[in-house]
């Protein structure tokens, strides 16, 4: 007899801001396929990447845990990751098939982490890829381009600011790849099995270089420009010559609307393939026993406080598209939008709950199922971030956030930052400024006080929170 739990499809883009859906009220960006999904199941509008920046933020959505608990409060490449649980792992371990396409980026290279088979793009260059190895088969790059810079043959910096269109057609993308894989996964499937696909998109993580139609679509609309809140670094206006990787910057006008065109073709085309992919699906009568999740790693600054990439406590970087639609089997209410704290934590053991598999006691995270159901009692009243300073050391930085209100600490300098996000979500001004703020940030001083409480790295006492304790990449004393 087949196996009737549900089928799992976990669909991950790679900093992609938490604003940038059309559902979130974007006044140009077009995602029809993923207003529909979000709108037809969970909409999490305040989900959170708790350690926002790549390899430890895949590291927290595939174990369950919080940054200090896998072990990683940083960015830091080519450590040895050897987790007792993972999501694909136990998954596999109660008979699912599990499969992984696209960017996974763990160390070493290859290694499973519990996916049965995986098909791997990390980025568009590089050795060991199959989608340059793919690019390269197809004859789609001239043979002097080289297998390791197949898809980067146009020269624009994969973390950079730069926007323009792709000299590939879209059907030669790693995006249009990531899904003709997944579709050929679905049609060669063990059909006695459920699986666990998860597609994980490289997009919209720079290079900004969407393919032209989606270019084009933008560019010459009334784009957004960056908003900078009154405690931002200052800048007297554009600046030319800067670093096309810097992280604190000003662009002019023409600069940024390449940039915003390019970064939001690119999640135009995401969302085109989103529907391909579903599409096949529906074909196919999948979609009455599958849950899809879909969310991302982390942001993008995108130029607001000027301020560009990863890393930050503020919204733009640390909050992502979050959002969980049931199957139609389900008896679970759709339409259903939620400001309680969520993060990338929750997704392993709210996929493991769906398919009524225990959740490891190693895991920090909750499952979502009873907020899909309309039962938010009894939820976490905050959720903690941090991140290491990566750009600038003393940027290391902690944040609490309720979904209302967002409380951040510089690790290395103890400043400190309030915002009230129900009346200003985009931060633009701090509290910490007005009069009588101490007696609000006290009770939140108390909160990460409680939080870092029994962390080695010294960040209180238990009284106090104590500036400029060691803040590093990884937490001591955990591998």
């Amino acid at each position: 007899m087949a196996d009737t739990r549900p089928n799992i499809v976990l669909i991950l883009t790679d900093q992609q801001r938490g604003d940038c859906l059309g559902i979130e009220g974007h006044p140009v960006l077009q995602t029809p396929n993923l207003d529909w999904l979000a709108r037809s199941g969970t909409h999490f509008r305040r989900g959170y990447s708790e350690c926002p920046s790549c390899i430890p933020a895949r590291r927290v959505l595939m174990s369950g845990q919080a940054p200090a608990v896998n072990g990683m409060v940083g960015f830091k490449g080519g450590i040895q990751w050897n987790p007792a649980h993972t999501l694909a792992g136990e998954l596999s371990k109660a008979g699912y098939q599990t499969e992984m396409v696209g960017k996974l980026h763990l160390y070493p290279m290859r290694k499973r982490y519990g996916f049965d088979h995986i098909q791997l793009a990390e980025s568009t260059r590089g050795e060991n890829n199959d989608y340059a190895d793919w690019l390269m088969e197809g004859g789609a790059v001239p043979l002097e381009a080289g297998v390791s810079h197949a898809g980067v043959a146009h020269g624009v910096s994969s973390n950079g600011w730069v926007g323009r269109p792709h000299y590939l057609p879209e059907h030669k993308t790693h995006t249009f790849w990531c899904v003709t894989q997944a579709i050929d996964f679905l049609r060669k499937r063990d059909p006695d099995a459920p699986f666990l696909l998860n597609v994980s998109f490289i997009d919209p993580h720079p290079p900004l270089t969407p393919p032209q139609f989606y270019y084009d679509r933008y560019i010459n609309q009334d784009l957004p420009m960056p908003v900078v809140g009154d405690w931002a670094p200052p800048f007297e206006g554009p600046e030319k010559g800067l670093d096309i990787n810097a992280s604190i910057l000003c662009l002019d006008e023409q600069a940024m609307r390449c940039c915003r065109a390019a970064y939001y073709g690119m999640i135009n085309h995401i969302d085109d393939q989103v529907g391909r992919l579903v599409n096949f699906m529906a074909d196919r009568g999948m979609l009455h026993n599958t849950l899809i999740l879909f969310t991302s790693d982390h942001g993008e600054m995108l130029g607001d406080h000027n301020m560009f990439r990863k890393t930050f406590a503020y919204e733009a970087s640390a909050r992502v598209p979050f959002f969980v639609r049931p199957p139609q089997t389900w008896d679970y209410p759709a339409e259903v939008a939620t400001s309680a704290p969520v993060g990338l934590q929750d997704v392993m053991p709210t996929l493991l709950a769906a398919a009524n598999v225990p959740i490891p006691e190693t895991a920090t995270g909750r499952s979502l199922l009873p907020l899909m159901r309309g039962e938010e009692d009894g939820w976490r009243e905050v959720l903690h971030g941090e991140h290491s300073g990566c750009y600038r050391y003393e940027d290391g930085v902690h944040y609490l956030t309720d979904g209302h209100l967002k409380y951040v600490w510089y690790s290395q300098t103890g400043r400190e930052q309030l915002f009230d996000l129900d009346a200003d979500a985009n931060e633009l001004h701090d509290t910490v400024r007005e009069p009588g703020a101490n007696d609000n940030l006290s009770s939140w001083r108390e909160r990460l006080i409680e939080v870092l409480k029994d962390r080695p790295e010294g960040f209180t006492d238990g009284e106090r929170l104590i500036a400029g304790r060691p803040h590093d990449e990884l937490v001591p004393e955990i591998t």
